[in-house]
């Protein structure tokens, strides 16, 4: 009986990973980001009258926290390291990016006198955006775009906001500072 387990299970496990589909990414950093310094983060949500609806999902903000929490940050609304805030663009759009090393290969130089080679985008209906600030220094340090080849993202369908998220921050490779298996972090410590 026991047999008869395994291959259910093997066939469970993987038709669920058939329901993500990555899509085509594109990103961009600062040279002045903190990548490896970051612990905290909160997601920006818009105030006011006239609320942005665009920037405003349940879905999305729940796979940007569950992500990062993966990635070992704490959310905090307390002057958060990180300000993450995100768009959904439902019409086509020219976007301005840059061409820019792997960020990867750049933080081991971690070069703040690189030049930014503009690039244009045009990027098909059906497109999300996210950005992260670094809060102390008020700028905007990573952006990770994404669109479908095929049509754009359906922001009606969970799945597709969800592989969407999943997609733009398998870009952001950076594990919160003080995150390391089994180590205490900051707050443990009492720093």
């Amino acid at each position: 009986m026991r047999n008869l387990y395994a291959p259910l299970f093997l066939v469970i496990l993987l038709s669920s990973c058939l329901g993500y589909k990555e899509l085509p990414v594109e990103y961009d950093y600062s040279y002045r980001g903190n990548f490896k310094k970051y612990r905290t983060f909160e997601i920006m949500r818009p105030t006011g009258a006239l609320v942005d609806s665009s920037m405003v999902n349940s879905v999305i903000e729940k796979s940007i926290v569950s992500r990062m929490r993966f990635l070992g940050y704490k959310q905090s609304e307390h002057r958060p390291h990180l300000i993450i805030a995100f768009k959904m663009y439902s019409d086509s759009l020219k976007f301005n990016g840059y061409n820019q090393p792997d960020i990867e290969e750049w933080i081991k130089s971690q070069n703040e006198n690189l030049n930014y080679d503009k690039q244009k985008f045009n990027l098909k209906s059906g497109t999300l955006l996210i950005q992260f600030f670094d809060r102390r220094q008020n700028r905007s340090i990573w952006q990770g775009y994404a669109t479908t080849n095929y049509g754009g993202i359906d922001f009606n369908n969970n799945r597709h906001l969800k592989n969407a998220v999943i997609s733009i921050l398998d870009k952001y490779r950076f594990w919160a500072d003080g995150f390391i298996e089994g180590a205490p972090t900051v707050d443990e410590k009492g720093l």
